[in-house]
């Protein structure tokens, strides 16, 4: 399903990344990514999660973790959030594809999910989600 509700068709090399339609920051990310990604953007299908508590729980995301950790499922079917989420989406993006090597190296992973999750945890707090 895409961001406007209407369903698209899914062709196996595609990424779908759940995301948060109802945070600015979220909106803003997803916009930047699009820019980036140029003509290649239809390879990723957005899906706003708000208000979709039912559709994640049958996807096996539960939804208060989904405002906490980006989700994206690959083309296997296999789900999988936090910073492997983005290394993926980020690996959609010749230009960011060394981004993503390095967020996976040893020593900058640990520091960044520390400094990912106190961004969310901000963020759900002044949505007054937590």
């Amino acid at each position: 399903m895409s961001s406007t509700g209407k369903k698209s068709h899914v062709t196996a090399d595609k990424l779908i990344v759940y995301y948060d339609g109802a945070c600015p920051k979220c909106i803003r990310d997803r916009k930047n990514y699009e820019k980036l990604v140029g003509s290649k953007s239809d390879s990723v299908c957005w899906f706003d999660i708000t208000d979709q508590e039912d559709q994640l729980q049958k996807l096996g995301i539960d939804p208060q973790k989904a405002l906490s950790e980006l989700h994206v499922r690959d083309s296997s079917g296999r789900i999988v959030s936090e910073l492997d989420a983005y290394i993926l989406l980020l690996n959609k993006i010749p230009l960011l594809k060394p981004l993503a090597w390095l967020i996976g190296l040893p020593l900058i992973r640990p520091l960044l999910a520390k400094l990912y999750h106190w961004q969310v945890t901000q963020r759900l707090r002044k949505r007054g989600l937590i």
